[in-house]
C-alpha cells in the first residue's frame, strides 16, 4: 500500500502542468532568492562572524545597543497592535458599506505605500511637533507627540497600517454576509457574530497583516529619523545606530547589531507563523 501510495505520488509530480516549464521557472525562482536574499544575508552573517565571542557579547550587552533594539522591537510591536485594530476597521468599512468617496478613501490606504519615506517623516514632524497643528493641540494636554518614542509608534503606525488593511480586505470580502444574517437568526449578538463567526475566519489574515506591519516597522529608517528625536537610550533606533557605526568605520559593530535584529526577527515571525499554522488546523482553514 504504502508503495503504491508512493508510486502514485510520483505520477502526479511526473503529469504536465498547465502552465509549462516548472523546472525552468524553479530554477529562476531559486538563483533570484539564492542572490536578492541569501548571499546577503549570508554575507551579513560571515561577516560577524570575524568577531570573537567576547567582542560579540560585549556588542549585546552594550547599554546603547540594547537600548536601540528595544525601542525599534518594542515601537514597531505597538504600532503593529494599533494597526491591528484600526486597519480591521478601515477593512470592514471600505467592504461593507458604500458612502460617497469611498474609491477615494481606498486609495488614501495606499498613499504610504508610494509616498517616500522621508516626505512621510518630514510631513510627520511638521504636524506632531510642539508648535504643528497637532503637535499644539496635544501640548495644551501637556502629551508631547513628538521626538520622543511616541513620535516613532505614529510614524510606524503610518507606514504599518496597509498591510494590515490589504492583507484583510479581500478575506473580509470573502465572507458573506447571509452568514452573519444565520448568526443573528441564532440569537447571537453582535459581540458573539464578531467572535464567533468573523474573527475565526479572519484570524490568519489579521496574523499576517500584524506580521508584515512589525516586520516593516522594525526595519524602518526614512520616516523615523525626523520625528524620533534621535536621542540615544531615549529615542534612538536600531537601524540608525546601525548607521552610526559605519560612519565610525565600526564595520563590526555595525554586522553584529544588524545580525542581532535579523536573528529576533526571525525568530518572532516564525512564532507568528506557527499560530498561524495551529489556527489553521484548529479551525480548518487551508485544510
Amino acid at each position: 500500500m504504502t508503495t503504491s501510495a508512493a508510486a502514485s505520488g510520483r505520477w502526479r509530480l511526473r503529469q504536465p502542468s498547465v502552465i509549462p516549464g516548472f523546472g525552468l521557472t524553479l530554477g529562476f525562482s531559486l538563483a533570484y532568492l539564492t542572490l536578492i536574499i541569501l548571499i546577503p544575508l549570508a554575507g551579513l552573517v560571515w561577516r560577524s562572524a570575524s568577531l570573537t565571542g567576547a567582542e560579540f557579547l560585549a556588542i549585546l550587552s552594550d547599554e546603547r545597543t540594547i537600548k536601540a533594539l528595544e525601542v525599534s522591537f518594542g515601537t514597531a510591536f505597538v504600532a503593529a497592535l494599533i494597526n491591528v485594530v484600526f486597519g480591521v476597521l478601515v477593512a470592514w468599512v471600505i467592504v461593507r458599506y458604500e458612502f460617497p468617496g469611498r474609491r477615494i478613501v481606498d486609495a488614501i490606504v495606499d498613499l504610504p505605500f508610494a509616498l517616500p519615506t522621508a516626505v512621510a517623516g518630514i510631513a510627520l514632524a511638521a504636524l506632531y511637533a510642539p508648535n504643528g497643528w497637532v503637535g499644539s493641540i496635544l501640548n495644551v494636554f501637556g502629551i508631547k507627540a513628538a521626538f520622543n518614542p511616541t513620535g516613532i509608534v505614529i510614524a510606524l503606525i503610518f507606514i504599518g497600517l496597509p498591510f494590515v488593511v490589504r492583507t484583510v480586505q479581500p478575506i473580509m470580502e470573502e465572507i458573506d454576509r447571509e452568514v452573519e444574517e444565520a448568526a443573528a437568526t441564532l440569537g447571537a449578538n453582535r459581540f458573539q457574530t464578531i467572535r464567533r463567526v468573523l474573527l475565526p475566519g479572519l484570524a490568519p489574515a489579521i496574523l499576517t497583516g500584524f506580521a508584515l506591519a512589525f516586520a516593516r516597522g522594525v526595519g524602518e529608517y526614512g520616516s523615523v529619523i525626523f520625528i524620533a528625536g534621535n536621542i540615544p537610550y531615549v529615542s534612538e533606533i536600531a537601524p540608525l545606530l546601525i548607521v552610526i557605526r559605519l560612519e565610525e568605520f565600526s564595520y563590526g559593530a555595525a554586522t553584529a547589531i544588524a545580525t542581532i535584529m535579523l536573528a529576533l526577527s526571525f525568530t518572532m515571525l516564525l512564532v507568528i507563523n506557527l499560530i498561524q499554522a495551529w489556527n489553521r488546523r484548529r479551525y480548518g482553514h487551508g485544510a
